[in-house]
């Protein structure tokens, strides 16, 4: 299965975890397996705004064969307000600073001013959408521009630019776990994820700001040897739930796949609405960039994020 396909839905069935008990504290439940209902009164299966946003910003790069800003927001507009790019034609799900930008957005503002640019404007929006980006050739402005149309501040676009990182050593087929042993990258807001080897889970926060889902998403990935195991120890973080398991399934589809015995089960893909429309997106998306990403310029890539 392609890669992009195992990342892209390794964050949708997180997701779909992690939906039904959005918010509730830690250790007043324990989830093992898919299920329906709960916070948002969604049947089984049911994917919110992290999928909806990153299926929203893969089809616009799929279709155009490039990122562009414009596009880009016209896609997160259809979600908002038409309820494209969801599993049931429903937004049940959305954070308001998203929400403002996008309203920035359809009030007239160029698409690079609409992301909220305050210190309290770092929520986890732009980090659970910025997956996609791992695919293609792109520069470290792209992903701070990409990440600014809702989120602007300088702490969220880092973590978008950290997640891809990780991501890009995955791709690369290096051990992941390494990346959090370079002290010279995680720095300022993130220097603790150079201690994820030794943190326990009570030292882990799961809550909405960037920081903490990162940090959560990472902590879980290198604390498990399998997709399963990844994501539903997100999800049973509490808090944040879609969003953390999101973030983290997304790079634990990319690392297990969907093919092996660690990778994703078939019962939850199964579960999924529009899944073969998901996949339909990916194998698209994946073919318009197959002869353009050939990852030789992951190295200078990689040079760059020695200035953060």
């Amino acid at each position: 299965m392609s890669k992009v396909y195992s990342a892209i839905m390794g964050l949708v069935v997180g997701d779909a975890l992690g939906v039904p008990v959005e918010f509730q504290q830690r250790d007043t439940f324990k989830i093992t397996d898919m299920i329906g209902y709960g916070t948002y009164r969604q049947p089984a299966g049911t994917w919110s705004d992290d999928s909806s946003l990153t299926l929203a910003t893969m089809e616009s790069i799929s279709r155009l064969g490039k990122i562009d800003l414009s596009d880009i927001m016209q896609n997160f507009y259809k979600w908002l307000h038409k309820a494209e790019f969801t599993p049931f034609q429903n937004v049940f799900d959305y954070g308001m600073t998203t929400y403002n930008a996008i309203l920035h957005y359809v009030q007239g503002e160029a698409p690079e001013n609409c992301g909220g640019k305050e210190i309290m404007d770092n929520g986890n929006g732009a980090l659970m959408r910025i997956l996609p980006l791992a695919f293609i050739p792109h520069s470290d402005d792209d992903i701070y521009k990409v990440a600014g149309l809702t989120h602007a501040h300088e702490i969220s676009q880092r973590a978008c630019y950290l997640y891809l990182l990780v991501a890009k050593y995955i791709l690369e087929g290096k051990d992941f776990r390494m990346i959090f042993e370079k002290k010279d990258i995680w720095k300022k807001e993130y220097s603790r994820v150079c201690e994820i080897k030794y943190l326990k889970r009570e030292d882990i926060k799961s809550s909405g700001y960037v920081v903490d889902t990162l940090e959560a998403a990472f902590w879980c990935l290198y604390h498990t040897d399998n997709y399963s195991d990844c994501v539903l120890k997100a999800v049973n973080l509490g808090d944040d739930t879609d969003t953390v398991a999101a973030v983290a399934g997304g790079l634990a589809g990319l690392l297990y796949s969907c093919d092996s015995d660690k990778g994703i089960p078939d019962k939850w893909i199964s579960q999924i609405p529009r899944k073969e429309w998901i996949k339909e997106l990916c194998n698209e998306f994946e073919n318009k960039f197959k002869q353009k990403n050939s990852y030789k310029w992951y190295n200078e890539f990689l040079n760059k994020f020695k200035k953060i």
